[in-house]
């Protein structure tokens, strides 16, 4: 692949394969040629609408093959992508586009009622592009322009010349902050050819294949499926939202599209195994079952891993401003293994630190902060330098020579070279003077076998400085906090034991499917309890 730029990838897909699907929605297909000339066109509008290379086009449609043309179009066009939650409220919504300055939407009609709310939110919109029907239908927002298919169709066909430079930027995608306003990482060209130019080379994506895709727009997730696919040559699935929470019904999609590359959050192949009816033989099209963002609970990978022997397994794990940074393909596990795999060793034209408080390498087996450098590293954070500055080390001393990126997350490096994931540094307790890492009791709750899903936080208190709390999903009602209690003691110290269990029938789950911690912490009437 000669791909300098993002939308090069379909580009060249469209020449080589010109006929082979590349999307596949509930509604339909849409071959490469389709896909790369209905970009080109998205593009020509949006220049015609003003939008100039280095603007930031806002994504605000629900996952389908379309959402993919906008995607697509926007970069060629020069301009970044924000991929918007559809589901987020308008005040968030409003706060993203006045934050990096979107003045244009790509969008759908279904979406019109909300179009007026964000606006209202202070969104800074002046135009939007309908990619499912004519300019002149639908509610739009007084003083802003709407163009439709009937500008798309009149749009010259074209190829359109796609220039730039691997270093501009190619998309925004906000994650929550830490002052309580989502943080917008900035992700170049470079930085995601890096990664995916690495995920081409070690999985081996052939134009034979499917990837699925299952994350929202808005996760990281979905570069690797997006864009892998492309370089491949292959068909991308978009997974329906809908189906998600229904494991058996996931279970058939996956068989009736032949996916071969599955990417996903953990919980959802838990729920897999809990709920998926699988059986050993099933789903026999896939390949490689790749999953981030979260631990996989060691029980109930391996009972993964029983169910799909054929399947390669890998754990990648990275921060959003990193893509990803390691990797780990998973062995067969032990029967008796109860603690969580690692996350691995460096991917291609990445180096990985564990770094002391004040800056020193760590040995072998110390714990410290993981730190990364490489072409996957984002730039920063928009419109916030200072917050960039803390977080993105300018040629730091010592060995990390470079622009380095302090993840936040405390790990250890085994002898063997593989780095073992402990937790977040703010996700570290004191209680009665002893540190706790609340990623520690999650595993060890985990491998009760009546346990479902369970996360641990901490409760501040002025006399030991911080209680534990467990919220559990079982399988068993018959199991309660005694149960727990005694058997956590065998597999932990006694200062951390959980003091207080609450069981839920569900842990609340952030946008983009990982564990709500922020639900958890709030008021406990805001998760319902087992009943």
């Amino acid at each position: 692949m000669n791909a300098v730029l993002l939308p090069h990838l379909v580009a060249e897909a469209a020449n080589r394969f010109p006929g082979r699907i590349a999307l596949r929605d509930t509604r339909g297909v849409m071959t490469y040629a389709q896909l790369d000339r209905r970009a080109d066109q998205l593009a020509f509008a949006l220049r015609e609408a003003g939008i100039r290379p280095g603007d930031r086009v806002g994504l605000f449609l629900n996952k389908c093959n379309e959402a993919i043309v906008g995607i697509y179009g926007i970069l060629k066009a020069g301009a970044a992508y924000v991929p918007l939650d559809p589901a987020a409220p308008a005040q968030r919504l409003g706060y993203i586009t006045r934050d990096c300055g979107v003045r244009c939407l790509v969008t759908h009609r279904e979406k019109s009622r909300e179009w007026s709310g964000l606006v209202g939110a202070g969104a800074p919109l002046q135009h939007l592009v309908v990619l499912d029907a004519r300019g002149d239908e639908g509610a739009t927002p007084e003083g802003v322009r709407c163009l439709g298919t009937d500008a798309l169709e009149a749009a010259p066909t074209a190829a359109h010349t796609v220039e730039g430079s691997s270093g501009d930027l190619a998309y925004i995608l906000y994650t929550s902050g830490s002052t309580g306003q989502p943080k917008g990482v900035m992700l170049s060209h470079r930085n995601a050819l890096a990664f995916v130019g690495w995920c081409h080379d070690y999985f081996g994506g052939t134009p034979e294949d499917v990837f699925s895709n299952h994350a929202p727009l808005h996760f990281d997730l979905t570069i690797l499926d997006i864009f892998a696919a492309a370089m491949a040559g292959a068909a991308l699935a978009i997974v329906p939202p809908e189906i998600s929470v229904f494991p058996v019904q996931l279970a058939r999609f996956i068989e009736d599209r032949g996916i071969t590359m599955w990417y996903s959050v953990p919980s959802v192949l838990t729920l897999l195994v809990l709920r998926g009816n699988l059986t050993v033989g099933r789903l026999r099209t896939l390949r490689h079952l790749i999953f981030a963002g979260e631990v996989f609970p060691t029980k109930h990978l391996r009972a993964l891993m029983g169910l799909v022997p054929h399947a390669v397994f890998t754990n990648l794990y990275g921060p959003t401003e990193t893509n990803v940074c390691t990797y780990y393909p998973v062995p067969l596990l032990p029967a008796d293994q109860t603690e969580s795999i690692p996350i691995g060793v460096p991917i291609g034209g990445v180096d990985v630190f564990v770094v002391g408080e004040s800056g020193q390498p760590m040995a072998d087996g110390e714990v410290g902060e993981l730190q990364v450098r490489g072409d996957t590293v984002a730039q920063g954070y928009w419109g916030d330098t200072e917050r960039t500055t803390r977080a993105f080390l300018q040629n730091p001393s010592g060995p990390m020579k470079g622009r380095v990126y302090r993840t936040g997350d405390l790990v250890r490096r085994r002898a063997d070279g593989h780095t073992i994931f402990l937790g977040r540094r703010d996700h570290q307790i004191k209680s009665r003077g002893y540190r706790i890492e609340l990623g520690d009791i999650e595993s060890a709750l985990s491998a009760h076998p009546a346990v479902a899903e369970c996360a641990v936080i901490a409760i501040p208190d002025d006399v030991v400085g911080s209680r534990i709390k467990a919220f559990v999903v079982t399988n068993n009602p018959a199991v309660d906090d005694g149960d727990l209690t005694k058997f956590c003691a065998g597999l932990l110290p006694r200062y951390m034991l959980p003091e207080i269990f609450e069981f839920v029938p569900a842990l609340p789950k952030t946008s983009t499917g990982k564990t709500d911690r922020t639900a958890l912490a709030a008021p406990a009437s805001t998760v319902p309890n087992r009943t």
